[in-house]
């Protein structure tokens, strides 16, 4: 973690969906997961951080209450489409509302906006400009000229080849022990591979612990599906 980190929160009633809204956090450089809570209570009692990613629909209460109750900033992501929930989650202050299901490609450029965003705010003074290319950040379109990229380098060509080499989907970990890499350097190719759709994203789900994401090579993927 670095002391630079944007530190984010993550609310969910259902622990495979927090884990891994926590691990497309944890794939982009420059956030941090500070902790994954499952209730109203347990989120309340959380250490202050810089972004909260709430849920609606808790066991114990509404996570609108908690972004109302917050100093910090937050993105709703949940299922509730109705008008007056929307409308509810903005008054509170919400910066972004995403509703589920989505891609992760979705919340990871949501997420790089938020950083944008921040670092526009984090001048003294700002013009007109400044200020709605601070609100425009938030509102991020996915395009293939927008979205983040990765310069042709050994270690991306080394990453896509262990993807379409291995005769299933990949974790980061698996990846990085492959290719000799730092899993966190992992992480951050993989999310990035996955913003311009050349790797797909799933879960894998054992038998104990928390769900882990995995990775396909994109032009891989439909022969296999075939089988």
């Amino acid at each position: 973690m670095s002391g630079t980190d944007l530190t984010v929160l993550v609310v969910d009633d259902d622990f495979r969906v927090a884990n891994m809204h926590a691990e497309i956090v944890k794939a982009l450089a420059g956030f941090t997961v500070t902790a994954t809570v499952n209730t109203l209570g347990a989120a309340r009692k959380a250490d202050p951080v810089d972004l909260a990613l709430v849920d609606v629909y808790l066991p114990d209460g509404s996570g609108i209450d908690f972004i109302r109750e917050l100093r910090c900033d937050s993105m709703v992501l949940t299922a509730a489409t109705e008008s007056v929930t929307v409308r509810a989650a903005i008054a509170a202050g919400a910066v972004s509302y995403l509703v589920k299901p989505f891609a992760t490609t979705e919340l990871a450029a949501r997420l790089a906006g938020y950083a944008r965003y921040r670092k526009i705010l984090a001048r003294p003074n700002l013009s007109a400009g400044d200020v709605d290319a601070a609100l425009d950040a938030l509102r991020p379109r996915i395009t293939p000229a927008q979205s983040p990229t990765i310069a042709a380098s050994p270690t991306k060509q080394l990453v896509l080849q262990a993807l379409r080499t291995s005769e299933k989907p990949m974790s980061a970990a698996e990846v990085s022990a492959a290719i000799g890499i730092s899993r966190a350097t992992a992480q951050r190719y993989l999310a990035t591979l996955a913003t311009t759709d050349d790797v797909t994203v799933g879960l894998r789900y054992g038998t104990t612990g928390r769900p882990e994401q995995e990775f396909t090579a994109t032009e891989d993927r439909s022969p296999r599906s075939s089988r």
